[in-house]
């Protein structure tokens, strides 16, 4: 009963939100991914099952759990990695690849070696990181504009006039007017939608050493370097002290039981986090965990309907996408950044490492947020160190 009572209808529409920007923002390259590992379309919608149900399981587990917005997501910049390194791969290669990845990523749990690293990390740096990879959202809900100018102006002008006077239900009222404006410019493609549940692909995996090191590892590296560092980094810049170790090896657990059925690499979730631990989601911190719940919900549903579910978040225009994402996280890229320049000993070192995680570069195949990450470490080490030293 106390469950329910804390539950809002801003907190369902920052999960509904967080799981519509998750989806629309990079299920096509998860549809890359698995075509360039050869699958059929039963085995796409079997991807698409298993990482939603991946999502809500284990997202619904860890918010209980620790009473906090745990949310978790798949690794898009791992999806990217596969596109490239499937090819020459069988299906069951890549899964054998796949749960070979997530027992690293339950060892670095368990052992705490994770956690560990992550002390070591000034909060300055990790907050500077967080802003630097949600900026790019925050641009997106504004350039939109060059092409959809009505709608993404008819967005803002609604989240401005919700923030004066139902500040709780901007969001949702954004979100509402967005759908009103797209359906009647005739932006909304529902004709594609087509409902039916998702029938589950199980494969066989097969062990190879070429595939373990040449999908694996790099699948193991990105996904902790640039999907759980600023996960880690959203928790502890919106104020949670839960654990880290059991949050990886659940993560971990979660994508070595359903890598068989497609899921790839399942972490801890950063921008769609965001929008569930921000004040339009619940004004009261201790009950934001909610939102995540609400998430954990729609996740198991678009598990469920992974085939309906694709056509039907592809049926929203890009720019309404964009435009409910940048404006959804505008609390959360001001507290991030206040956060990072507030201390003049380590404003530079923040700065570097919010202009490099922002830069969006790839190096070796790892993203931008690792990048820019180490760049404000070494910056940060090196100005603490006395010239005469």
């Amino acid at each position: 009963m106390h469950l329910i009572k804390d539950f809002s209808l801003s907190s369902i529409t920052a999960g509904f939100v967080a799981v519509l920007v998750g989806f629309t923002s990079s299920a096509v390259i998860i549809f890359q991914a698995a075509a360039a590992a050869g699958a059929s379309q039963a085995e796409v919608t079997s991807w698409f099952f298993a990482l939603g149900i991946g999502m809500g399981l284990s997202t619904l587990g860890l918010t209980l759990c620790y009473r906090a917005p745990i949310l978790t997501a798949w690794s898009t910049p791992g999806a990217a990695l596969l596109v490239t390194s499937l090819p020459g791969f069988s299906m069951a290669e890549a899964i054998g690849a796949f749960m070979f990845s997530a027992l690293l990523m339950i060892i670095f749990g368990i052992t705490g070696l994770f956690e560990r690293i992550m002390k070591y990390l000034p909060q300055e740096l990790a907050t500077a990181m967080l802003a630097g990879v949600l900026l790019q959202f925050g641009l997106a809900a504004f350039s939109s504009a060059e092409e959809q100018l009505l709608l993404v102006l008819g967005m803002f002008v609604l989240y401005l006039l919700a923030k004066r006077w139902l500040p709780r239900y901007a969001i949702l009222l954004v979100l509402a007017g967005g759908t009103l404006i797209a359906a009647l410019s005739g932006l909304l493609q529902l004709e594609n939608v087509r409902w039916q549940l998702a029938t589950p692909v199980f494969t066989l995996p097969s062990f190879s050493l070429t595939a373990l090191i040449g999908i694996g590892i790099p699948l193991f590296i990105v996904t902790m370097a640039s999907q759980n560092m600023p996960g880690i980094a959203v928790i502890r810049a919106s104020g949670y002290s839960t654990p880290l170790s059991p949050l990886i090896s659940w993560t971990g657990v979660t994508t070595l039981v359903l890598a068989p059925l497609g899921a790839f690499a399942l972490n801890l979730a950063a921008i769609t986090a965001a929008i569930c631990m921000s004040e339009e989601a619940h004004p009261d911190k201790q009950r934001r965990y909610t939102a995540a719940i609400a998430a954990s919900i729609f996740y198991i549903i678009s598990g469920l309907l992974a085939a309906t579910v694709a056509t039907l978040l592809f049926a929203f225009p890009q720019a309404l996408v964009l435009t409910l994402a940048g404006l959804a996280l505008l609390s959360t890229i001001g507290n991030s950044l206040s956060v990072a320049v507030g201390n003049a000993d380590t404003r530079e070192a923040a700065l570097i490492t919010f202009l490099a995680t922002a830069s969006g570069m790839t190096l070796f195949g790892i993203g931008s947020a690792f990048w820019g990450l180490l760049a404000g470490m070494l910056a940060w080490h090196w100005m603490r160190k006395p010239a005469n030293a």
